[in-house]
C-alpha cells in the first residue's frame, strides 16, 4: 500500500472524529477494490477483500501509530520539552457552544482501553 503512509502522515496527533474515520475507511476500501479489480457491483464484502489482500483497517493502523508515539513520549524523562507540555494548564475562559473538542489524552485513553493496555506498560519497551 503506497498511499497509506501519505494518508497517515502525522496521524499521531489527530483526535479523529467518526466522520473522518469513516471517510478514511471508505477511501481505503475504494483503493483496495480498485487494486484488486473489483467494484461495488461485484457485491463482495469488505472483510473478504481485506482477507484476500491481508491489510488491516486504517483505523487500527492509526491507533497503532498513536500508541507508538505515546509510548515514545512516556519513555522520555520528565524534564524534556515534550513531557513538560503535558503539565501546561489551559486558562479558563469563555468557550464556544457545543461539545468541547476531544483532547489527545481522551483519545489515548480510549485507544488504551480498546487495545487492553495501561499507561504504566509504556515504561517497559519490550512489553509495549
Amino acid at each position: 500500500m503506497v498511499i497509506r503512509p501519505a494518508v497517515l502522515y502525522d496521524s499521531k496527533c489527530w483526535p479523529l472524529k467518526k466522520t473522518l474515520v469513516q471517510r478514511l475507511l471508505v477511501a481505503e476500501m475504494r483503493m483496495i477494490r480498485w487494486m484488486c479489480g473489483y467494484s461495488r457491483i461485484d457485491k463482495i464484502r469488505n472483510r473478504v477483500i481485506r482477507d484476500l489482500v491481508r491489510v488491516a483497517p486504517i483505523e487500527d493502523k492509526i491507533r497503532e501509530i498513536r500508541l507508538r508515539w505515546f509510548g515514545y513520549v512516556k519513555m522520555r524523562s520528565e524534564d524534556t520539552p515534550v513531557r513538560r507540555c503535558e503539565m501546561i494548564n489551559i486558562p479558563d475562559g469563555k468557550r464556544e457552544r457545543g461539545r468541547p473538542n476531544k483532547s489527545l489524552d481522551e483519545v489515548i485513553r480510549e485507544d488504551l482501553k480498546v487495545v487492553g493496555l495501561t499507561e504504566d506498560l509504556a515504561q517497559d519497551r519490550k512489553l509495549w
